[in-house]
């Protein structure tokens, strides 16, 4: 590569996460969900004279970033609430992908000129998934109850596969002109989930060994980095999910990585990963918003302005309403199955949340790097038929679903009257009295009846911990009565004084800088447990 060439490239990095770091902080100011802004941001950038123009590679899209967000998804999904809620995400992961592809199909073959069923099908599969990063991230900080937010992260991690499957046989009917065999494609759906989620079981348990066997923080930061590449291209290199293997690796690790981190190792690596996915999930919005030059210049002479916006609103419609049609018979189904056939106690669904779960379709990265994957021509030599303005389509769903949809959740949240966590706050504070409850009656239990020596350690140690069962005995949501707050305020003041007292220290030459980075660190630590809820 040529010295121009990498410094354009270092240029395009470089701005592109001044971006990221100016318009998340934007967003954070705003309160609103940042892939919301990042894209706008990147779609009002891309009219900009002198921008570097930014194509968006699908093979980029699919080895470099969505390895890591799906394993970084899948690491924070909890294993017990995702096998719960199992029927809900598989009737949303795979019903709805399939009723999808096939409304869309019917409606573009209807609509557009020149769609036939098959193209119809390629559309659909490619707007079909919901995007993993998009809806969890926008779920998650408009608070939505826990239960919604715990299918809608299920279904956002596992549907890649089905919709990727459907644009597989999509793509091989439009260009080669094959019909698939109901038989055949039943076949290499198992195999796309047997053989994902077993490859990404075995990789999980071959690297919990290794981590059994060492303790050191950059190389289990730099194997965790590693895991989500590695499963995903053993499990595409035999033509199974890559999607599914990620989960599987991430939802197996991080259940079991209570026995191989240390406590070193995992504050660091959640550090790492915050910023990783911080990093990765701005890029990939931003990215977005600038593919709209390279959009339209494909579209443009081919149709008018109003009939682009036209078959765009009109499309974004019909992929909206489709996933609304299919979430309430879904939800019954999902709850009849549950209740009669699995025999758990349910209760049945109220119609408000499965309405927020069928407004939460956002679409992202995954639908567009998807459409800009389909080939240029077909086997005979010709242009693949209407790859433009499938691209096209596809841009508007992700704008209007993003931004549309995203903008208008919290008010749809307010005028239905969902709440919160609650539930999540009662359970945390309800693990925090139990956790602590026994840390007491080991103090107890371990207390030395014929040596007065260490009685005041124990009585110390013994006060902390009551003084703290205390605090949140006070409050149900183990947030603490006002003293108690009025104590980490003080808390913070000394702490505060202490990291002042140490700078001063080092300014006056009396201590050195490594020393200083070593009393920082300690109460880096002690203040980050501290605002986590647990007092040292």
């Amino acid at each position: 590569m040529q010295g121009g060439g990498v410094q354009a490239v270092q240029l395009v990095l470089l701005l592109l996460l001044v971006f990221v770091v100016v318009f998340g902080a934007l967003a954070r100011r705003l309160q609103t969900p940042f892939p919301i802004v990042l894209l706008i941001a990147g779609l009002a950038l891309s009219f900009i004279p002198g921008i570097p123009r930014v194509t968006l590679d699908p093979d980029f899209v699919f080895f470099v970033f969505l390895p890591p967000l799906l394993y970084a998804g899948a690491w924070t999904t909890s294993w017990r609430d995702f096998s719960y809620n199992l029927v809900s995400i598989c009737s949303l992961a795979f019903g709805l992908v399939a009723f999808t592809v096939l409304g869309v199909a019917f409606c573009a073959r209807w609509a557009f000129g020149g769609f036939d069923w098959r193209l119809g099908v390629v559309l659909g599969a490619v707007v079909a998934p919901t995007d993993a990063i998009a809806a969890t991230t926008i779920a998650k900080r408009l608070g939505l109850p826990r239960r919604i937010v715990d299918v809608l992260e299920g279904e956002s991690l596992v549907n890649d596969a089905t919709g990727l499957l459907a644009l597989e046989f999509g793509i091989a009917m439009v260009v080669y002109g094959q019909t698939p065999d109901v038989g055949e494609a039943a076949l290499r759906l198992c195999w796309l989930i047997a053989g994902g989620i077993g490859i990404g079981l075995v990789l999980g348990r071959l690297i919990e060994w290794l981590e059994l066997r060492i303790d050191d923080a950059p190389i289990e930061i730099t194997t965790s980095i590693l895991v989500p590449y590695a499963a995903y291209l053993a499990a595409q290199a035999v033509r199974s999910s890559g999607v599914l293997a990620v989960v599987a690796s991430g939802l197996y690790l991080s259940r079991q990585s209570t026995r191989f981190f240390s406590p070193r190792v995992r504050i660091q690596i959640y550090a790492v990963w915050n910023a990783l996915t911080f990093i990765l999930n701005g890029v990939v919005f931003v990215l977005i918003g600038l593919q709209l030059p390279y959009v339209l210049a494909g579209i443009r002479g081919q149709y008018g302005l109003r009939a682009l916006l036209l078959y765009g609103a009109l499309f974004s419609a019909v992929v909206v309403l489709l996933r609304l049609f299919w979430v309430f018979p879904g939800a019954r189904l999902a709850y009849f199955i549950r209740r009669r056939i699995l025999g758990q106690r349910e209760n049945t669904p109220p119609a408000r949340q499965i309405f927020v779960v069928g407004w939460t379709g956002m679409r992202g990265v995954i639908a567009l790097a998807a459409a800009l994957a389909l080939p240029q021509m077909l086997s005979d030599g010709r242009p693949f038929p209407q790859r433009n303005l499938i691209i096209f389509l596809t841009f508007c769903v992700i704008v209007v679903t993003l931004v549309g949809q995203g903008l208008s959740l919290p008010v749809v949240i307010r005028a239905l009257g969902l709440a919160g966590n609650e539930g999540a706050n009662c359970e945390l504070a309800e693990a925090q009295r139990i956790v602590l409850e026994a840390a007491l009656r080991h103090i107890e239990e371990g207390r030395p009846r014929d040596d007065p020596r260490w009685a005041g350690f124990y009585d110390d140690l013994a006060q902390h911990y009551r003084e703290r069962l205390e605090a949140l005995a006070d409050s149900p949501d183990g947030n603490g009565p006002e003293g108690h707050r009025k104590y980490v305020d003080l808390l913070r003041e000394v702490m505060q004084v202490e990291r002042e007292t140490a700078i001063r220290l080092r300014n006056e030459g009396r201590i050195s800088d490594e020393v200083l980075r070593l009393i920082e660190h300690d109460l880096d630590l002690r203040e980050a447990r501290m605002m986590g809820g647990v007092l040292e």
